[in-house]
């Protein structure tokens, strides 16, 4: 055989190959049996390892053939990938109907076409001269990552267009966008493979194609029975495609993967109509579909129409009702986060909800058990919200047997056993104790933020390392650091042990407003803790306070003066203040007795944009020290506007009210001028 002939037979074999992944995989509908596919590949495999200088992108013996990349590169993408805004009911429908027809009364006269909404992975795929050259993820929509390698593993993807042999005008170029995911039957399969093989298996089709996908070895990927549906035309050299219709079958007639599920709808009636008609056929479809995707047909009427933030309003997402399902519910667990709020999940007897084990699920508060009147050992209804999230609906009291046992709310933290709070008219239950070990490492690192006690170099990994060692068990463990401890942590050395040591240090001498502010005590923010620094002596002064005291105080209402008091009312916390004091760590009041720290007094001042000289929290001290006051919002009790660059919308907020605009310089020369007069 010449070079000539064995080159013809490589061209024939790759577009026969081609041809019948086609058939295969996109239309279902196989010309030849899957031993005589293999001895064509095969075939063509022997040929290139002869000539690998044959060897070419579209060649299908590439599609797991590339390098893993070391990381994912960035690809721009030639136009905005949008999201669909969701509708939950018909009303919803309507509603998005009504809209758009009051901007374009083109909308009253148009036709829609419907698609399923399938539950995957967004990707955007590059063709050049009919060539796949580039594969996308969606990313954040104007950019993604290149999976080009991942994608090309997708049998069902065209390598090049169209497929078959027809007399089509293939744009230079043309960007697509498709749906990748894994059909419900492969899925099952997969899982039972992997877990014969002792290996662990997956939760749900969609989780699994994404993960897929984002493989950094194309060879992985192609394990995996990945698959494709197009559906939209992102950019093309040529704009002769009209409508949404034309390009389904403008797609298909190229060879690319198109639902055979999509059908025209004359008007918003039929629109509503098949959405039924999907709701039924919902479990029959071959992969996970959450909803039906509604388009204006139109696609110049749909362009016209614009955009609401990355929405599109020429498209609805309508999504089905979410899976739901019945299960027992062994237990109500309380969990504390790491501000002190305390959780109640459900513990459910096992139950399979969308291709998810579900064990547990939220019960969102203490009311909310209440007001359903949801109990231990109930027959609940577990519902899987958007799909993802499982929470418990109600209870099903007709089957109630008597055994049922009505929850009552904690008195005590289940992890530090100190009393639990709940102040009238909030929906959540705190642990105020500022040494309860679930709530430590995000005590601690709040304690040593900018706003409250500014210890540099303590972020939050090193808190983690503090607290997973031992070291610190509450934050006054802070001030009794060695530098021997924390050369032993991982990535100490000398050199770094005594700067932190030394901002410690430092932090002693923090005003006690800042130190108020250290201790989280629920409801006192910035303002508040600088009122109280201002009345009060000392901590041990406010801790002597009563309820009554603090509410004639302004801006103290009945829920943040108990919350004082419930907090200086904790040994655990008395305790943590005597190691404080015992520690050095006890600022007192300072008298505002001279001018100077009188001068800003009764001014209310609002920082923005960023400062040559001050740093935010150094600017809040000069104007709070100085008897001013501080907001995070414009408005026409500002008196000044204090302004760095990049200022943004507070500035132009405050030239619509006119307050008036102060330079670092201008704020200097306001305290100056307030002294001498």
């Amino acid at each position: 055989m010449t070079e000539n002939d064995l080159k013809f037979e490589l061209e024939k074999l790759r577009q026969e190959i081609n041809l019948h992944n086609y058939r295969y995989h996109v239309l279902d509908d196989p010309l030849i049996s899957d031993i005589e596919f293999d001895q064509k590949l095969a075939r063509l495999k022997e040929i290139e390892k002869q000539h690998p200088d044959w060897i070419t992108p579209d060649s299908p013996t590439q599609r797991a053939g590339a390098v893993p990349a070391e990381k994912f590169e960035k690809v721009r993408h030639p136009r905005s990938i949008l999201s669909l805004a969701n509708s939950f009911n018909k009303e919803d429908v309507c509603a998005w109907f009504d809209r758009i027809a009051k901007l374009d009364d083109r909308v009253l006269k148009t036709d829609f076409v419907v698609e399923p909404k399938i539950d995957g992975l967004t990707v955007v795929l590059h063709y050049k001269n009919g060539y796949y050259i580039q594969g996308a993820t969606r990313g954040d929509g104007e950019i993604g990552e290149d999976i080009t390698g991942n994608i090309r593993t997708i049998r069902a993807l065209p390598l090049h267009i169209p497929v078959e042999k027809k007399k089509i005008d293939v744009p230079d170029t043309l960007v697509v966008r498709g749906e990748a995911f894994i059909n419900l039957k492969d899925f099952d399969e997969l899982n039972k493979k992997l877990e014969e093989s002792g290996e662990r298996t997956y939760q749900n089709p969609r989780n699994t194609a994404a993960g897929s996908l984002r493989q950094l070895d194309p060879v992985l990927t192609s394990s995996r029975p990945l698959t494709l549906l197009t559906y939209a035309i992102v950019q093309s050299s040529e704009n002769r495609i009209n409508t949404q219709w034309e390009t389904l079958e403008f797609l298909k007639e190229l060879g690319f993967p198109v639902t055979k599920l999509a059908r025209r709808c004359k008007n918003i009636e039929e629109v509503l109509t098949a959405y039924d008609q999907f709701t039924q056929i919902r479990d029959q479809i071959p992969f996970e579909v959450d909803g039906m995707v509604i388009k204006i047909n139109d696609l110049r009427l749909a362009e016209d129409l614009g955009v609401v933030g990355k929405d599109p309003r020429g498209a609805m997402a309508f999504k089905f009702p979410a899976r739901e399902v019945t299960t027992q519910l062994m237990d109500i667990c309380i969990n504390v986060g790491r501000t002190g709020v305390l959780t109640p999940t459900a513990a459910l007897e096992p139950v399979e909800i969308g291709g998810v084990i579900v064990k547990q699920a939220t019960l969102h508060n203490f009311d909310y058990i209440a007001e359903k009147d949801i109990r231990i050992g109930d027959r609940v209804l577990v519902k899987r919200a958007g799909d993802v999230i499982p929470y418990v609906i109600g209870p099903i009291p007709e089957v109630r047997t008597g055994k049922e046992r009505v929850f009552q709310p904690p008195t005590h933290c289940p992890v530090c056993s100190q009393p639990v709070e709940h102040y009238k008219g909030e929906v959540a239950w705190f642990c105020v104790n500022a040494a309860c070990p679930a709530q430590l490492i995000r005590n601690v690192e709040h304690f040593v933020s900018r706003g409250a006690m500014d210890i540099a170099g303590l972020g939050i990994k090193i808190v983690e390392q503090l607290v997973g060692s031992g070291l610190v068990k509450d934050v006054t463990d802070l001030y009794s650091l060695r530098k021997e401890d924390l050369l032993k942590l991982d990535g100490f050395a000398d050199k770094k042990a005594e700067n932190l040591l030394e901002g410690i240090k430092n932090s002693r001498s923090q005003s006690l407003s800042r130190l108020i502010i250290a201790l989280g005590i629920h409801g006192v923010g910035e303002v508040a803790a600088v009122d109280l620094a201002s009345k009060y002596l000392d901590l041990e002064a406010i801790g002597k306070e009563n309820n009554d005291g603090f509410q004639q105080m302004d801006g103290f209402g009945p829920n943040t003066a108990q919350a004082i008091v419930d907090w200086f009312n904790n040994p655990t916390n008395l305790q943590l203040l005597e190691k404080l004091k015992a520690a050095g760590v006890w600022p007192i009041r300072q008298e505002k007795t001279s001018s100077i720290l009188q001068s800003l007094q009764d001014m209310t001042f609002v920082v923005t944009g960023t400062l040559a000289e001050f740093t935010r929290e150094e600017v809040k001290d000069f104007i709070q020290e100085r008897g001013g006051k501080i907001s995070d919002s414009v408005s026409r009790n500002t008196s000044y506007l204090v302004a760095g660059q990049d200022a943004g919308s507070k500035l132009d907020k405050a030239r619509q009210l006119g307050v008036k605009i102060l330079s670092e310089d201008d704020l200097r020369q306001l305290a100056q001028d307030s002294v001498k007069k």
